[in-house]
């Protein structure tokens, strides 16, 4: 049966996973990319957006299985992008994400949003289908696009904590940054009991996060 997961979530030590005041110029918030630098220092991370080399070893092994089995995405729209309010109001040509031509899922993408819009097909298999009826409806059609496979959900902090609210979410891996960002989007805020659905399955530490699985009692 097809599992929803959420993989490689990077949090800070108070734990935020994203800066403050995102903007075209702050895709992740004021700071937000301090909690992402294991990641491109990986082979993984490194091969993501086209590049070579990078280390192997715990974070690597981590990063790369967030995408095994995954064949469908669940985005929020502030993880698309910076445009708030209707698709045309952002000036000039239309926004189609932060990742360019070839984004880095190469299968299907659903974004959640409250103002429709066309999907958008992308190079290399990517499709962002824009979903404006909830949550639920999401992962129904995600689920169905991903064949089979299980689904991932993305982010940010306020799509993750609308899953674990709903008790959708299967598993929850975390990497645990060692950084203060202060201020920002707070991943466990507005959950009330939904964090204690979850157990601990797994702890590992590298030199520069610690990698904590929290995964759904069966």
């Amino acid at each position: 049966m097809s599992q929803l997961r959420a993989h490689n979530i990077a949090v800070s030590l108070d734990g935020f996973m994203a800066g403050p005041d995102q903007s075209l110029e702050h895709p992740l918030g004021v700071g937000g990319p301090r909690l992402h630098e294991w990641v491109f220092a990986t082979r993984t991370g490194a091969e993501m957006v086209g590049g070579t080399g990078g280390d192997t070893g715990i974070d690597d092994d981590f990063l790369a299985r967030g995408t095994e089995g995954i064949g469908a995405t669940i985005i929020g729209r502030n993880m698309f992008g910076p445009v708030r309010g209707p698709w045309e109001s952002w000036p000039g040509e239309a926004w189609n994400g932060w990742w360019g031509d070839d984004p880095p899922y190469h299968h299907p993408v659903f974004v959640l949003t409250h103002h429709p819009r066309a999907p958008v097909t992308m190079d290399g298999d990517t499709t962002f289908h824009f979903v404006t009826d909830g949550i639920e409806s999401a992962l129904r059609q995600a689920t169905e696009a991903a064949g089979g496979e299980d689904v991932r959900v993305g982010g940010g902090a306020a799509t993750i904590q609308a899953y674990l609210r709903a008790d959708l979410l299967d598993a929850l891996h975390l990497a645990i940054v060692p950084v203060l960002l202060g201020s920002g989007e707070r991943l466990f805020d507005h959950l009330e009991d939904a964090a204690d659905r979850l157990t601990v399955d797994e702890v590992v530490t590298s030199p520069t996060v610690t990698h904590v699985q929290l995964v759904r009692p069966t």
